[in-house]
């Protein structure tokens, strides 16, 4: 009871006119610099951070939390109509959201992950009270756990998302090795920089992700416009909301996703990236169930999942580092510094020594996904309406912003010629017909399974039994083993079916 008198003081608190302001600025900032490909809300964070000493901590924060919350909208929506993520959370995004843009379904697909979004970010926001209780729950994860869920990862995502198993594991092989590119953390050693100073700290999954998805994405339609013109030409039709039926098609998927995103706000695994990843998985693996499979065709459930879970981690993410004083991801590090710089320090102290700020800030959280819902639902239609530009202007267009948005994070020439020679290998991956989801699941996923890999045996001295004591890990092996099993099964009776 005493928490909820103590939140309706912050509704009181956070509902006042330039709060408000506030709120809407942040979430109108987050929007726009999440449709930037390579932007995101760290970044816009950080730009704002020494802008914001004029205001008080309160209004500074609930500014923060609305440009974190925005950023996720804005990225969706280029990954959605543009196939270009602005972050690594709206990866997942692309590969059912795109599919119906392209399908005519535009406004849909936005209105589908707006919902998603608020549906995952709410939800996350009354967890945000047991934020503590889902710390006991990350406390349980050690070395041996993240690598079973890393392992696990890898083979499903590499037999699941292509028809040939070789092809899958062949582009998780080449995300493994980019993901290995770099300076060594613990011997120090270079490891493939062929001894260039501008890959010591390795490739930038930003940098990957827009190459290989936009920039693999525009070579490749330039390479086959003119065989088929007509295939890049987009329509879609004006309804901007979901039928009865699609609402009933998405509304399971936005569950389960928020579901699965939820711990993983507490659980440092670097971000909203892999439980995006998990729910799209968990989605394709029911889909694939059912009698008319529909994952690869602009399937609305492998769009609402990850949306959803992408919301949801960000929520408890930010209930972890005002709780815990935990960043689990770069925006939320940089609001960890904000604190810092305004002799604040998150953790439960915090709750004692400004509760005014802390719960008006959690009341902000609402009031955010609200104004989210209401700034983009409304303008799913006219977002939509950028694939009416002629193709060759607006594949130009997403070639430059994606010049723009790798330069402005980096300022170096030598990473426009990466996203070149990177866009050239996302081109023949398309080309080839090799998945670019498992490459991706590789950079995501490598380091923490190189780094826990390592850990565990510095720990139990060589020990490899380490990786399979626990009760967790064996959970992950045995739902691994039976992936492993349905895929091996399900290629059988396919191939016996084509033979007869």
């Amino acid at each position: 009871m005493d928490a909820l008198n103590l939140l309706a003081e912050g509704f009181a608190g956070a509902l006042t006119p330039m709060n408000l302001v506030w709120v809407v600025v942040g979430c109108l900032l987050g929007t726009a610099v999440g449709v930037l490909p390579g932007l995101g809300s760290s970044m816009a964070v950080a730009l704002l951070l020494p802008m914001t000493f004029a205001l008080d901590p309160t209004a500074a924060f609930i500014l923060f939390a609305g440009v974190y919350f925005g950023g996720l909208f804005g990225d969706s929506t280029m990954a959605i109509l543009m196939n270009t993520p602005g972050q690594g959370s709206a990866i997942a995004s692309t590969f059912e959201g795109h599919r119906m843009a392209k399908d005519g379904r535009a406004p849909q697909a936005l209105a589908t992950a707006a919902i998603g979004a608020f549906v995952g970010g709410m939800i996350a926001s009354v967890v945000v009270f047991l934020a503590p209780r889902l710390a006991d729950f990350s406390a349980n994860f050690g070395p041996a756990e993240y690598f079973a869920l890393a392992l696990f990862a890898f083979v499903a995502t590499s037999s699941v998302v292509s028809d040939s198993a070789v092809k899958g594991l062949l582009s998780l092989v080449l995300g493994l090795g980019i993901a290995t590119i770099g300076i060594d953390a613990i011997s120090g050693s270079e490891r493939f920089t062929a001894g260039s100073p501008n890959l010591f700290d390795g490739i930038s999954l930003v940098t990957v992700s827009v190459a290989v998805l936009a920039l693999g994405e525009v070579l490749h339609v330039a390479s086959r416009i003119r065989r088929d013109p007509a295939a890049h030409q987009f329509t879609f039709s004006g309804r901007p909301f979901l039928s009865r039926a699609e609402l009933k098609e998405a509304a399971p998927a936005w569950i389960r996703g928020t579901a699965i995103g939820l711990p993983f706000g507490v659980v440092p695994v670097g971000g909203a990236e892999v439980p995006t990843f998990m729910a799209y998985d968990v989605e394709r693996r029911i889909d694939r169930r059912r009698p008319n499979p529909m994952f690869g065709k602009g399937a609305i459930r492998g769009l609402a999942a990850p949306e959803a879970a992408g919301n949801a981690t960000t929520g408890t993410a930010m209930g972890a580092l005002l709780a815990l004083g935990l960043p689990v991801s770069a925006t939320a590090a940089i609001m960890l510094a904000a604190f810092q710089q305004y002799g604040l320090q998150p953790g439960p102290l915090l709750f004692d020594r400004a509760p005014d700020l802390v719960w008006a800030l959690l009341a902000s959280f609402f009031i955010a996904m609200v104004v989210l819902l209401v700034i983009n639902l409304p303008f799913a239609r006219h977002w939509a309406k950028l694939l009416l530009i002629p193709s060759q202007y607006l594949y130009a267009g997403i070639v430059v912003f994606c010049g723009l948005g790798i330069y402005a994070t980096s300022g170096a020439v030598f990473d426009l010629l990466l996203l070149l020679a990177l866009g050239l290998l996302g081109f023949m991956m398309r080309r080839h017909g090799v998945p670019v989801a498992p490459l991706l699941i590789g950079m995501v996923l490598g380091p923490l399974a190189e780094t826990s890999l390592r850990d565990g045996l510095l720990s139990s001295n060589g020990d490899y039994t380490v990786f399979v004591t626990g009760p967790i890990p064996l959970v992950l092996y045995g739902l691994l083993l039976v992936v492993i099993a349905l895929t091996v099964r399900s290629k059988i009776v396919n191939r016996a079916r084509q033979d007869v």
